[in-house]
């Protein structure tokens, strides 16, 4: 960010001086402006501010604290017995921790229970393609996504990537819950101990001469970066169900969208940013997602740890090609080109071929009473795919990190 730092504004005049003297300032890296308006968010209305500039203001001067006290082991402990939504926070928790928590773990006004119980049966459904699509199109483009990629690279999950996939895999299994946002789930649990993470990454990062060589901000996971990492979840999901032609119901499609409206709620994203439809996310996406995508040496690395994630689950369906020409499939050539993934002269081409009428044959509308093998492979394939990204998350704890990649 140059001398226009976050940190430099702050210090000359306050926070909303920063903001406002940010958004009219020439950016140091080739974004698009903001101009997505905050009429078509959740919130219908807000101040317009490019989400670039903005953190989270209220968890993060918290943990920061926490983390300069020392007080992050004993936090941790006593937070690894919190595990269910309407479970009491645990005894023993700094005051200002408890306060806030107990405010961060509220529903806001506009959840819908409708919508939550609709969005069950979309995703009963629909299970085994959201398995595939948050591992190889959600789980894959995070690699192509250069903040993203390099802010897991040096933190300290980055240096245990099975654990830390682990723990983003637990995000995308107890929203499929069917009790995720309910009393005796764990989706606000998850979220709010997510925001905890992302508070102290915010405070730990910039401390890292390692990512400050490489990163173009000073300070990590803006609400802008939160959401570009949103759209690579839900509205990238969506957007391959749509051109699979796979047939849903206009009720549960707004149901999953409201799912994951309520997960950037409870991660701490301003409602102003959360878009209110498809139709606003498709379009926040083209602004906010699709440019920044591009290849980093760090990224290439977690690409092909995740690529060889499949060798431990396996019964030889999963193997680093078939995952490989699948995510070529899913992202495309050129992103494919980025990771460095090779060309797979079998799979490319059945991929291209065979999917979309296995699709129609799987939802029943091709009969086909003699599918070809392919087909079963596919199936196959979907089943270990929903296996290896969402059933591994065995039980977890997401814990505050308390330093960045080891060195």
């Amino acid at each position: 960010m140059g001398e226009l730092s976050r940190r430099n504004m702050l210090k000359a005049g306050g926070a909303l001086g920063a903001l406002g003297a940010l958004t009219i300032a020439t950016p140091a890296q080739a974004l698009p402006a903001w101009t997505w308006s905050p009429q078509g968010s959740v919130a219908g209305a807000g101040a317009g501010l490019d989400p670039r500039w903005v953190w989270d203001e209220e968890a993060d001067p918290l943990v920061a604290s926490i983390l300069d006290r020392g007080d992050v082991p004993r936090v941790n402990e006593l937070l690894r017995t919190w595990t269910k939504n309407g479970q009491p926070l645990p005894a023993g928790l700094p005051a200002d921790l408890r306060d806030f928590m107990e405010r961060a773990r509220q529903l806001p006004s506009w959840a819908d229970q409708g919508k939550l119980g609709t969005v069950v049966e979309f995703n009963k459904k629909r299970g085994l393609y959201l398995g595939l699509l948050y591992g190889l199109a959600s789980g894959m483009m995070s690699t192509v996504i250069p903040k993203e990629a390099l802010a897991v690279y040096y933190s300290q999950g980055g240096a245990d990537m099975k654990d830390r996939i682990s723990k983003t895999a637990k995000l995308g299994y107890d929203i499929m819950s069917a009790n995720a946002y309910r009393p005796d789930g764990e989706m606000v649990v998850t979220c709010v101990k997510t925001r905890l993470v992302h508070a102290a990454v915010r405070h730990l990062l910039p401390q890292s001469p390692h990512w400050s060589e490489v990163a173009e901000e000073e300070i990590p996971i803006s609400q802008r970066d939160m959401m570009v990492t949103w759209h690579s979840l839900p509205t990238t999901v969506m957007q391959k169900l749509v051109a699979w032609k796979v047939p849903i119901p206009a009720a549960e499609s707004e149901a999953f969208l409201h799912s994951w409206q309520l997960c950037a709620h409870m991660l701490g994203i301003k409602d102003e940013y959360i878009p209110s439809s498809w139709a606003e996310a498709d379009s926040q996406a083209e602004q906010v997602l699709t440019p920044v995508l591009a290849p980093t040496p760090e990224g290439v690395k977690l690409a092909d740890i995740l690529l060889n994630l499949g060798s431990e689950v396996d019964a030889g369906i999963l193997s680093k090609p078939i995952l490989g020409a699948f995510t070529r499939f899913m992202l495309g050539n050129e992103i494919a080109g980025w990771l460095k993934i090779p060309r797979e002269p079998v799979w490319d081409p059945l991929l291209r071929l065979s999917w979309k009428p296995f699709i129609a044959v799987r939802e029943g509308l091709l009969p086909f009473p003699l599918a070809p093998e392919a087909y079963w492979l596919f199936d196959e394939f979907l089943r270990k795919a929903a296996l290896l990204f969402l059933s591994e998350a065995r039980p977890i704890s997401i814990e505050i990190p308390d330093s960045n990649r080891p060195s």
